[in-house]
């Protein structure tokens, strides 16, 4: 498989969880990715307002959102429940969106970051960034979420 790097733009990376949301940003040339405090989930629309906030400050321009597939590189029932989350954030925001596949990912960030796993968040944004790294690497280009939708079983 080939990867092409997408084309750099200011985005927010969400590591989805029942609990938490992850953050992280990058700047519009794609250079720095900065780990933003984790969104702890109350209501939709709390979370709304607040991704709103950051969108608006940082100038978002899309949202890359991570698939915890198995190791079979199928959706988990996590999995199935952070796509629904990120479309809907996308519909909202009307925002586009990539997935990116986070197998592994929060074990490799307390792993390689000797970051613990706690009720702060700062692994879930730790895994944020570590999504955002690899999307601005590998891609793929962000897609309108109806289109986005589509693409999930291409996630690798």
């Amino acid at each position: 498989m080939s990867f092409v790097s997408p084309k750099p733009r200011s985005v927010l990376s969400l590591d989805v969880g029942r609990r938490r949301v992850g953050l992280a940003g990058c700047d519009p040339l794609g250079l720095t990715v900065s780990r933003l405090p984790a969104l702890h989930r109350k209501s939709f629309q709390a979370d709304i307002e607040l991704l709103k906030l950051h969108c608006q400050n940082r100038k978002i321009e899309g949202l890359i959102v991570g698939l915890p597939i198995d190791s079979q590189c199928r959706l988990t029932r996590q999995a199935e429940h952070c796509r629904r989350y990120g479309q809907r954030i996308a519909k909202e925001l009307n925002l586009p969106l990539a997935w990116v596949n986070e197998h592994s990912s929060s074990w490799y960030a307390n792993q390689t970051l000797n970051i613990p796993k706690d009720k702060s968040g700062q692994l879930d944004s730790a895994v944020a960034a570590l999504l955002l790294e690899q999307w601005l690497k590998e891609g793929p280009d962000l897609k309108p979420v109806k289109m986005a939708a589509h693409l999930i079983s291409k996630v690798e």
